[in-house]
């Protein structure tokens, strides 16, 4: 986009009445309203200097460029570039057409374009997403084939500011699209200088692997939050790991299969085609040429296994598993609790569903999921685990309609105890009784206060008693509400609003109070809350999970390049979570990475491993 030369005060208005609009830009032009007297301009024109254009809503003629790319699927179109590029490094010299059928045009043809300026938001206006300028509604003239295309603008590790992007404007909500951009200083504001232009990155490493659409992410920046197994490392809300990159291509993977690759994988040699911006990452390179794949062997991690004295308990979300999924999942499931977790002697699941899964017919029970998984535990030379849980209300604890999720625990009896104490059910809270020093449960299983409203449409802690070596320990598994509704961080709010922190924060403080409750009869007591937390380590989740020293998160005692559990966006990340008592001193803490990274995964999750003496 265009010039560090400040607009006047009647551009802002054209931002603010697109903002208003929706960032849609007003009605399209009709080929009457394009070719009655709008005057030429040039794609830099068009782009200006902030993220929504100047001249969004405004009928243009005669846009003149090379074509750099098109796409036939999804969001049908072409990309055209200016050759002849102005001295502001603020304008984009590229522009996306859109031409909603399968564009006529091929790459090298030089077009003379008639349209609307648009500016659209993908994911829609209540996604906070910044908007994609464009035409739409185009009239396309084709003036010669076969030029050259623009050089690409090579995007260097030093290119990409350190800095992620400047705050909001306070009067405008928080938004930076009426900002004018500063390329050399923000890193959203140098890819939005880019927008629509034809890129180039040099080899780079994959941070987050190809996913069931054809997409993967690399960072440009290979020094940059670093982890030993190629990953890079989220570390704080002003942590945002500037060099990574969404990277698709545009030839349909039917003719041009895409790269299989796991973190740590690197795609070598150039890679070279527009930089777009979509819902599912933001600024996405879409490759017309795809540097070449190469596999660096990242092996699934194995955890070890816990003495004869110790107690081992995990967590681990098996990613909406129920009777209906093929036995493949369930074995491989199976394999990694026995072979990758050494067959801990507890394991906390987290979305197990209903015994026919997301089938909506009023089933809540889910013995049947339960047994296929154990079954399976066993074939793969495992313990023979038994389990407790609370089925859930019909449809009351979020998740897929229908499949009922809830948390289980699998025990192994040769090892450990449950204390069954009966009346425990879905509306019910259990509750902590006994004397100084002696700690129980009064439901065992229950669930922790299900009448709060922090637990609406939620999954419910559930709360375990069990004796190990003659000792009490209480174990809350935990699946919190979901990040659904959070603007991402390339929102053209900034910071973005995380609207779904606040419901998390409430299940924080509940399941901390009655951690409280139990500490007040035994403050040594052996407690363990863990789960799919859905938060940050250094979120206000975790800041309420352990107010008052109540519970230590123990992911805090690796090295922050060995904190994460999930991988998102390329950003490796923390959501699932084992936080201790302070009676629970000494303990090994394993995030056991056999999923997030990979691009074959029997769930998106990596499983917790903590291993303790009681």
């Amino acid at each position: 986009m265009s010039s560090s030369i400040p607009r006047s005060a009647a551009v802002a208005a054209v931002v603010s009445a697109a903002l208003a609009a929706g960032l849609l830009g007003g009605a399209s032009a009709s080929a009457d309203d394009v070719t009655s007297g709008a005057a030429p301009v040039r794609i830099h024109d068009i782009q200006g200097t902030t993220r929504v254009s100047p001249l969004a809503g405004k009928p243009v003629a005669g846009v003149t460029g090379i074509v750099t790319g098109v796409r036939t699927y999804g969001s049908r179109g072409f990309w055209m570039q200016d050759p002849q590029a102005d001295d502001n490094p603020a304008t984009s010299e590229g522009i996306f057409v859109f031409t909603s059928s399968v564009p006529t045009v091929a790459v090298g043809d030089a077009v003379s374009v008639n349209g609307s300026v648009t500016e659209y938001v993908p994911g829609g206006l209540t996604s906070g997403n910044q908007s994609l300028t464009q035409i739409s509604k185009p009239v396309v003239t084709v003036l010669s084939k076969g030029n050259e295309v623009p050089a690409p603008v090579t995007i260097w590790p030093w290119s990409v500011p350190s800095a992620y992007t400047p705050e909001g404007d306070p009067a405008a909500g928080g938004s930076i699209n009426g900002l004018t951009l500063e390329p050399k200083k923000y890193a959203l504001d140098y890819y939005e200088s880019l927008e629509g232009t034809n890129v180039r990155i040099g080899s780079s490493r994959v941070v987050g692997a190809t996913d069931p659409y054809s997409e993967l992410w690399v960072s440009v920046k290979p020094f940059e939050n670093p982890n030993l197994r190629g990953g890079t490392v989220y570390g704080s809300y002003d942590s945002q790991n500037t060099g990574r990159l969404q990277i698709q291509q545009l030839a349909p993977i039917a003719q041009q299969p895409f790269p299989k690759a796991n973190v740590g994988d690197w795609l070598v040699g150039p890679t070279e085609g527009p930089l777009d911006f979509n819902q599912f990452g933001g600024y996405t390179l879409v490759a017309n040429t795809l540097g070449k794949h190469v596999g660096l062997g990242l092996k699934r991690e194995v955890t070890q296994k816990q003495h004869k004295n110790e107690l081992a308990v995990a967590t681990y979300n098996v990613e909406n598993l129920d009777p209906t999924d093929p036995q493949e999942k369930f074995d491989a499931l199976a394999k990694a609790v026995v072979e990758n977790l050494a067959s801990p002697d507890i394991v906390a699941l987290e979305e197990i569903q209903d015994d026919n899964g997301a089938k909506n017919d009023g089933t809540v029970t889910a013995g049947e999921t339960v047994k296929k998984f154990t079954d399976a535990i066993v074939a793969a030379g495992g313990p023979a685990y038994e389990w407790r849980s609370v089925d859930p209300q019909n449809n009351k604890d979020g998740g897929e309609p229908g499949g009922n999720i809830r948390q289980v625990f699998l025990f192994n009896p040769e090892r450990v105890s449950f204390v069954d104490r009966a009346g425990g059910d879905a509306t019910t809270a259990t509750g902590v009784t006994g004397t100084k020093g002696d700690t129980h449960l009064t439901l065992s299983p229950g669930r922790i206060d299900p009448a709060n409203t922090a637990w609406e449409n939620s999954r419910k802690p559930l709360a375990g008693e069990f004796t190990f070596r003659g000792r009490t320990v209480i174990v809350v598994a935990n699946h919190f509400g979901s990040k659904g509704g959070d603007e991402s961080i390339v929102s053209h709010h900034q910071p973005p609003t995380r609207s779904s922190e606040a419901k998390r924060l409430l299940q924080g403080q509940a399941v901390n109070a009655f951690v409280k409750d139990v500490l007040a009869l035994d403050k040594q007591a052996d407690v363990l809350v863990l789960g799919d937390i859905n938060d940050f380590e250094f979120s206000g989740t975790t800041k309420a999970l352990t107010d008052g020293g109540a519970l230590y998160p123990a992911i805090t005692s690796l090295p922050r390049s060995e904190r994460y559990s999930y991988v998102y966006q390329g950003n490796s990340q923390v959501l699932d979570q084992i936080l201790t008592s302070p009676g629970v001193r000494h303990f090994a803490y394993d995030s056991v990475h056999i999923n997030a990274e990979f691009a074959d995964q029997n769930s998106d999750h990596d499983p917790q491993v903590l291993r303790f003496r009681p």
